[in-house]
């Protein structure tokens, strides 16, 4: 049966976090919230933990998770190279609602779906995301949703989607909104719009004048 914690309890913080981090290191799943909306995450590094967040939400390998990380430092450890624009932007948008696609490490042992060598790295910018990726290191994260159906922007509505294929549940409270992070693509001559999102064309261009709006 899942676990829920009312994260807005500073008394049940700590306890939601330290389950959380414990349901993560047995490979299981946890939903948490996001400056965006709720988002359902899994041990990057765990296989079979990341095929367990695609399966619970219906959604197949060509769709590949996107990875959250706690800090600007922890690209290192996971990216082949970080260009000079891929830094721009970081300094300008994180945390917050920006993802960036990069090549990563071959060396790293994980498989997130087809990603063709890539991967889609955003820091979030709510506290409580913050902490949980503190404790747990990079996590595998996408929206608390069954594919096709509206992202949630409430605990319950996440849990009425996944139920208990979710080990823990952080309630962290009503989130920002539906709209979705601005994706960017670095890993070619120039970067690359691929979503529009929070942060529009215009606001990401101010930083890098050769984005390409397809």
């Amino acid at each position: 049966m899942a676990q829920r914690f009312d994260c807005s309890d500073p008394s049940a913080r700590p306890a939601g976090i330290a389950a959380a981090v414990a349901a993560l290191g047995e490979g299981r799943l946890v939903v948490l919230p996001t400056d965006t909306v709720y988002g359902i995450g899994a041990d990057a590094f765990d296989p079979k933990a990341v095929a367990g967040l695609l399966a619970a939400k219906g959604r197949g390998r060509h769709k590949p998770s996107p990875v959250l990380v706690g800090s600007r430092d922890a690209l290192d450890g996971l990216v082949a190279e970080l260009p000079r624009k891929a830094e721009e932007l970081i300094e300008a948008f994180w945390p917050g609602g920006l993802t960036l696609v990069l090549r990563h490490r071959p060396s790293l042992s994980w498989d997130l779906g087809e990603t063709g060598g890539t991967v889609a790295v955003r820091m979030p910018d709510h506290p409580l995301a913050l902490d949980l990726l503190a404790a747990a290191g990079p996590m595998a994260v996408s929206s608390a949703n069954l594919t096709d159906r509206p992202s949630p922007e409430d605990c319950d509505t996440a849990f009425g989607m996944l139920g208990d294929s979710v080990a823990v549940y952080l309630d962290g409270g009503r989130t920002a909104g539906p709209v979705s992070s601005s994706i960017v693509d670095l890993t070619g001559d120039a970067p690359v719009l691929v979503r529009e999102g929070v942060l529009s064309a215009a606001e990401l261009a101010k930083v890098v004048p050769d984005l390409i709006v397809p």
